[in-house]
Order: structure tokens, then sequence, then C-alpha cells
């Protein structure tokens, strides 16, 4: 009998060491399979995480080659622009230069208009109307003087007050010419555009009638309405084709 005990004893006690150990593999084995989920969950989050950065990355190379597209199409807009802006400047340029060689050329007229009306004034008994003939000259060299003076805006009402002061002048288109040139000066383009019509429409066949039509397609362009500027252009090719408005007009007809 205890001999049987004896040998139970022992038994259990063979017995414990085994089921200690069985117990602990299941244990490292659920931590290992724990740790292996931690792993993949974290795993999956960088490769999601990455995944996000990358879609990022090629929406930001989409929008930073967007906006390069955007900005080279302004940088052309803008070489055009001011090649454009350039040109009218040019044009305006040569059209004031144009300008003063005509003023000096009337500014003699003038003068001697003033002073024949004044000798006129000296030697008639009746003094009110060789009176106002001098008077006629010397408010339209006036004028004219303000608009070598730069005086724009002066000479803009001088002009329009000799108009309406003398409206049966010979000095009539070309104080309306002039008056066309101030307001072109002063960047009243409808106003010189006006002017420059009216005196194209009453006195088509004077000598400044080709340079009014030319001055009014500059109006009209400086004005932003290209395709109106050019057929004016065309119509004084075509109605003065020997003047030298017209062969400006026609260099100009070339290169729109």
């Amino acid at each position: 009998m205890k001999l049987r005990e004896l040998s139970l004893c022992l038994l259990l006690a063979s017995a414990l060491p085994a089921h200690a150990g069985l117990f602990d593999d299941e244990e490292a084995r659920r931590r290992i399979e724990q740790i292996k989920q931690d792993l993949d969950n974290r795993l999956l989050k960088v490769e999601t995480s990455a995944d996000t950065t990358s879609r990022a990355q090629v929406e930001l190379n989409g929008q930073l080659e967007r906006m390069r597209q955007e900005v080279a199409q302004l940088r052309g807009q803008l070489e055009l622009l001011s090649n454009e802006n350039e040109q009218a400047q040019k044009r305006q340029k040569d059209f004031y230069v144009d300008l003063d060689a005509r003023l000096r050329k009337f500014e003699g007229q003038s003068g001697s208009a003033a002073a024949t009306a004044t000798n006129q004034t000296a030697s008639s008994n009746t003094e009110a109307k060789p009176a106002d003939q001098g008077q006629e000259a010397r408010d339209y060299e006036a004028a004219i003087n303000l608009l070598r003076s730069n005086k724009h805006v002066d000479a803009i009402f001088a002009f329009k007050q000799f108009i309406k002061s003398w409206p049966k002048s010979s000095f009539q288109p070309g104080a309306h010419f002039w008056a066309g040139a101030a307001l072109l000066q002063a960047r009243d383009f409808e106003g010189a555009k006006e002017y420059y019509a009216k005196l194209v429409s009453i006195w088509p066949e004077d000598t400044l009638a080709p340079d009014a039509m030319l001055g009014q397609a500059n109006a009209e362009e400086q004005a932003g309405a290209a395709k109106t500027s050019r057929a004016t252009l065309e119509k004084l090719v075509a109605a003065y084709p020997n003047s030298e408005a017209a062969k400006t007009a026609k260099q100009r007809l070339k290169k729109k």
C-alpha cells in the first residue's frame, strides 16, 4: 500500500511540470499571435498612410503643373500686351512728331493771318469788322500756342470756344483738327474721334481731312476698338489714296 502511494506521488510530481510547460507554450503562442496581429495592424496603417501621401503628392504635382502652365500663359499674354502697348506708343509718338511739324506750319500761317488782319484794321475807316477779323486770328493762334505748350485742357477749351465764337471762320477745319489732337493727347478718345469725324464730314476736301481720318483711327485704336480703327484706315486709303496719311495707313494695315 505504501509502495502504491509512493508511486502515485511520484507520478503526480512528474506530471505537474509538464502541465506548467504546456501552459507556458500556449501563453507564448497567444502573445506571439497578438504581437503579430499588432505588427500587421501597424503595417497596414503605414501602407495606408504611404498610399495617402502618394496620392497627395500626385495631386500636388498636378496642381504645380497646372500652375506652371497658367504662369506660362500669363507671361505670354503679358508679352503680347507689352508689345501692343509699345507699338501703340510708337504710333502715338510718330503722330505727335507729325503733329508738331504741322503746328509749326500752321503757326506761320496763323501769324500771317493775324498780321494781315491787323493791317486791315489800321487802314480801314470801319473798325468793327477788321477788328473782329484780327481777334479771330489771334484767338486761333492763342489756341495753337496752348497746344504747343502741352496745355491740353486749356487748348481744348480754347479751340471749342473758337469754334463756337467764329462759326464762319476759314480756320474752322483747323480748329476741329487741333481740338481733336488736344483731346487725343488728353486721352479723351471719344471726344477726339467726334471732332476728327466732324471735320471729314463737313470739309472732306480740306487738306487736313486725310490727317483727321488718321487721327480718328488713332483715337479708335486707343479706345480699344481695333476693328473700327482698321475700317477707318481702309476708308482713308480709299478716299485719299495719294495723301501722306494714306501711306501711313497702308503701313499700319500691313501690321494688323
